[in-house]
């Protein structure tokens, strides 16, 4: 299935977004009239209020091993540091 091809896009490659290289924005068809230099101010204003981008399910997952691992480090460290405290 072919899906888009009447769609007005535009395309922002400059950015000024350290997180992003190039935008796209897909216009609405009720807006296709409008002036481009209106629709690129618009465009840019989007651009400007995005922060950086979310993290993925994977990041989160790779966050949440990280600081379980090292949770479970600490418990071990203390459970040992009880036992050779308590053997001198």
């Amino acid at each position: 299935m072919i899906k888009g091809v009447n769609k007005q896009v535009l395309e922002i490659m400059e950015t000024q977004n350290g997180f992003f290289e190039k935008a796209i924005f897909f216009v609405k068809p009720e807006y296709s009239g409008m002036s481009e230099g209106r629709l690129r101010e618009s465009a840019r204003k989007e651009i400007e209020n995005a922060g950086r981008p979310p993290l993925t399910k994977s990041g989160k997952r790779e966050k949440i091993k990280t600081f379980l691992s090292l949770g479970t480090a600490l418990v071990t460290g203390i459970i040992i540091g009880v036992i050779f405290s308590s053997v001198m």
